[in-house]
């Protein structure tokens, strides 16, 4: 039978890792899930049977805590994957491209009285900080950020109507309901980046605004639609750096429920999310190629 090897890859998956830089009494930590995937000229391991010149995984596991080591001072999660990237990249001649993910988990410094505790922290949200960064042979880099599992959610301000109906539709036009949605985000750099902290905070701040509106009246939204799209350009306009943004919003529902013996007045809901409506966008700068497929 005729066939060909087209593509191939491998790598490591989801080696965690505890980070902690000491500053005199004061101590910094992360929490980064890592993972590892290389491109690399091994085409006779699955042709050929023969393991000559690889990369073990387990070898790629060991380079996650020896980068992390050499990363004396305080770093982002882009810059140590850009640097575990380039470190394979340049050991291993075989290898053409990594690609490096890193989710960095949300723990916070921990604020007692009002002060900073010197090293104590809590996780006091769902989101993880995400990125994804690729190094090739030529020492091209090309870095991608984001946020994951971003739970929001208002209580009014939010309506849904003017849709299809038809006879399969039994869902009624709502002129105020709860929203609420798990948002993954990403966006795709352009080029060099200043502050990959600073830029991370912007695009949380960009969306947070766009979703909610202002402290004492909010912002409408007519659909999960709009309001992603209104996040998107929220983005391209205070995050310079990015030219494609990605979002995933599934619907978190609460649904309007009469108890016994009573009628519903905006108080009691259903929780649930099963099953769910899942609303995904990309949404680039003019002429920029969209960094993620539908």
């Amino acid at each position: 039978m005729s066939a060909t090897l087209a593509s191939h890859q491998h790598g490591k998956s989801r080696v965690r890792l505890g980070r902690v830089w000491r500053e005199g009494n004061t101590h910094h930590m992360v929490e980064w899930t890592v993972f590892s995937m290389l491109e690399s000229d091994m085409a006779h391991a699955f042709t050929g049977g023969s393991n000559a010149d690889m990369t073990a995984t387990d070898t790629q596991k060991n380079t996650v805590y020896y980068v992390a080591k050499q990363c004396s001072q305080r770093c982002t999660p882009e810059e140590y994957a850009i640097a575990l990237a380039k470190h394979f990249v340049k050991t291993y001649p075989k290898v053409s491209k990594a690609k490096v993910r890193v989710e960095e988990q949300p723990w916070k410094r921990l604020q007692i009285n009002g002060n900073a505790h010197d090293h104590g922290f809590a996780m006091t949200g769902t989101e993880v900080r995400t990125t994804s960064v690729s190094v090739d042979e030529k020492d091209t880099v090309e870095v991608t950020s984001g946020i994951q599992n971003f739970r929001v959610l208002k209580t009014t301000q939010s309506g849904y109507e003017g849709f299809l109906h038809d006879k399969y539709t039994v869902l009624p036009d709502s002129y105020d309901r709860i929203l609420a949605t798990a948002i993954t985000c990403t966006w795709k750099y352009s080029g060099k980046v200043q502050d990959y902290n600073k830029a991370y905070e912007g695009a949380k701040a960009a969306i947070i605004n766009k979703f909610y509106g202002p402290p004492n009246k909010g912002v409408f939204s007519p659909s999960v639609q709009y309001t992603l799209y209104q996040m998107a350009l929220e983005i391209l306009a205070k995050v310079p750096e990015t030219e494609s943004i990605f979002f995933n919003l599934p619907n978190l529902h609460f649904l309007p429920c009469t108890p016994v013996t009573s009628k519903f007045e905006n108080d009691i809901y259903i929780a649930t999310s099963e099953p769910h409506g899942d609303i995904e966008a990309v949404i680039t700068r003019k002429d920029a190629m969209p960094h993620a497929k539908l």
